[in-house]
Parts: C-alpha cells; structure tokens; sequence
C-alpha cells in the first residue's frame, strides 16, 4: 500500500523538463498525483508538458534561485490541493570540462552552491509548513561525488555534500516530514554528457529505471537518511 492517497496528493518537482526529474513527474502522473514541475528552458518544459499530456501537471518555467518563481510554485501547490512530496532534484554541474579546485572561477561555484544547496534549501523553507501538516516527504537528490573524492569534481560534489548535510541536519529538526537524501547513481542524461564532453555515455542507464527506487522510498517510507538507488529494491506499480 503506498503511503500517499496519491488522487489527492500534490508533489513539486524542480528540473522537471528531461532526465530525471522528467521521469520522475511522469511516474507521479501515472499514479494520480498532480505535479507541479519548473525547468529554466521554458521550450523544454512545455514540450515535456505536452509529451505527458495531464491535467494534473502544472508546468511554471523560471529559475529556482528566483524568490518570485519559489513563491510560484509553492502558491501552485497549495491551490491544487494538499502539498506531500517535494523533490529538489534541479541541479548545476558547472564548467564543462570539469576544472580543477586550484583553479575554479570561484564565480562558478557560487553558482553551483546557488543553485545546488541554497535554493533548494529555500523551496524547503516555503514548501515546509505545507508539507508538516500533511506529514509529507522531502527527497533531495544527491550523488555519489558527495561521499567520494575524484578529480574535477570539487565544486559540484562539494555543492552535493553540503546538500546532504542541509538534509540530515532538516531530518534531525522536522519530526512530522521525512526527508531523504537519495542518489541515483549515474545516468545518461544532459548533465551527465556535459560532465564527460566527447565520451560515449550511452551504457550509463536511463533515468527511468532509477525511478523505482525513488517510489520505493515513498511507498514503505523508511527513516530519514540517505539512500542509494541500487540499494533499494524495486516498487510496485500500483498506484
């Protein structure tokens, strides 16, 4: 049995234009949540938009590290019925190639913490009331260059642990939600070619099957932590 009655249920999703987050809002809107989705290439999103084709998903373009365009989606959210699942899964990778530590713009990383831990952080912020009183879940996706030290992959990964630590500290604070962080492993989407320009990344797994995992979480809600996707055995497909 899952833990959401997901016919009444409303989730955000952030990045939700391609990869993973595309997956993502696709496999909520089978199972009868309504999904409010961003992405900062509005072209992207509405042909996403188009592509799932629902009612039930409220496409908003804009910037995540926009307060205004925050505001917008948790506004959405709460005039389309309960908020119980926010997932921050919008993320940056930075300069393609990866450079060095000694050598990163440091321009460059502050963007990268902007958009990997702060705003994420502060759609938490806006989203939290909501999603304590209906016990919801907050996932933040993650991964394994957070845990890991391998060269060129300073600034995001260090961006990514500070991502888990914000998520540790939220599990330790907020009783009524749980909150995950959870890392999918690597995939073959955009951000994943841009962090290996030129190479064939085509026997990298698509999004899709990750997916499960992340249902899986939401199904049997397991105690705040962080979560591999290989570690997770496969949801069901009921809805």
């Amino acid at each position: 049995m899952n833990s959401f009655d997901t016919t009444s249920s409303v989730a955000i999703v952030t990045g939700g234009s391609r990869g993973l987050g595309r997956a993502i809002t696709a496999a909520l809107l089978d199972r009868g949540w309504t999904v409010v989705v961003d992405a900062r290439r509005s072209a992207d999103l509405h042909a996403t938009a188009s592509a799932l084709d629902s009612r039930r998903l409220i496409a908003i373009p804009g910037d995540i590290t926009d307060p205004a365009h925050r505001d917008a989606l948790v506004s959405a959210a709460h005039d389309a019925g309960p908020l119980r699942l926010l997932v921050n899964n919008a993320s940056k990778l930075g300069p393609s190639p990866r450079p060095v530590l000694a050598r990163y713009p440091l321009t460059e990383l502050q963007s990268v913490y902007e958009v990997n831990v702060v705003s994420p952080l502060a759609l938490t912020q806006a989203a939290l009331p909501a999603l304590t009183k209906t016990g919801g879940v907050i996932v933040n996706v993650t991964s394994d260059v957070a845990v890991e030290a391998y060269p060129g992959w300073g600034g995001y990964g260090s961006s990514k642990a500070a991502l888990d630590q914000v998520s540790a500290v939220l599990a330790m604070e907020s009783d009524a939600v749980a909150v995950y962080a959870f890392d999918p492993g690597d995939m073959r989407t955009e951000m994943h070619q841009a962090a290996f320009p030129g190479e064939d990344i085509s026997d990298r797994p698509s999004p899709e099957t990750v997916v499960p995992a992340l249902l899986k979480l939401l199904d049997t809600r397991p105690a705040s932590g962080r979560y591999r996707a290989s570690d997770l055995p496969s949801a069901g497909t009921g809805a």
